[in-house]
């Protein structure tokens, strides 16, 4: 009996090796789970569900085949990816999850998140997920055609690596400190759910880490990204370990 977590795969037709990666992980291990949550940033960029590219096509064709053998998928939007919509969930045979969500793991309840809504501290990046994730705005970007909302994405990705990079080399602490999760943030949210463990991707820095939130003894899981090499969270009713591919 084993859940598994991933997230942060970046899937773009620029890294074919990762893509083919993950289909052999769902076409492996996948099949044999209890269930698979994908907690965001499957794909380097979505721009819609009208994306015809190989890569897309490819990735939803193997979920839909892990969830035709009987095993749940579920997704959480990421920032790379916030808009995959209904019509990709349906092809794929997944089910869109909020952010954050709450879901039973044997028995035990947890916390899912991207995990972007706790890096509170970039103060300019949340207010840019905010603009994005505005009904009103998305439906302005889809109505563009699909060749400019390409070229946005391109922009803003590499408008994005320009800032980290400049950060990097100005300041590595305060770039350390923004692209990580917000201590106060984290505590806030467990304490407000009253749910022992939180799960999430986003930060890339795959670690499980034990903490105190007033009296109760609380543990964070972060998952890694598919950058350098698969990473997975297997969760089973007597615990769980954070695993590379």
């Amino acid at each position: 009996m084993t859940t598994l977590f991933i997230s942060d795969l970046h899937l773009d037709a620029e890294r074919p090796a990762v893509t083919e990666l993950f289909g052999a992980f769902m076409q492996g291990q996948a099949r044999r789970a209890d269930a698979l949550y994908i907690l965001g940033d499957l794909f380097e960029a979505w721009v819609g569900d009208d994306d015809p590219s190989e890569t897309g096509a490819y990735v939803a064709a193997r979920i839909r085949e892990v969830a035709d053998a009987g095993v749940p998928v579920s997704f959480i939007r990421g920032n790379r990816d916030f808009l995959v919509g209904d019509a990709l969930a349906r092809r794929a045979g997944m089910r869109i999850l909020p952010d954050p969500a709450v879901v039973m793991l044997y028995g035990k309840p947890a916390i899912l998140m991207h995990g972007d809504l706790l890096c509170t501290g970039d103060v300019a990046y949340q207010a840019f997920r905010a603009q994005t994730r505005n009904p009103a705005w998305q439906a302005q970007f889809l109505a563009q055609p699909l060749a400019a909302r390409l070229a946005f994405a391109a922009q803003a990705r590499a408008a994005s690596a320009a800032h980290q990079g400049g950060m990097k080399q100005n300041d590595k602490a305060q770039f350390e400190a923004l692209t990580d999760v917000t201590p106060a943030t984290v505590d806030a949210t467990l304490a407000q759910f009253g749910i022992d463990t939180l799960i999430h991707g986003h930060t890339h820095r795959p670690a499980i880490h034990d903490l105190a939130v007033g009296d109760r003894t609380c543990r964070r899981i972060v998952l890694g990204d598919w950058y350098e090499q698969g990473s997975v969270l297997r969760v089973e009713p007597d615990g769980m370990a954070l695993d590379s591919l």
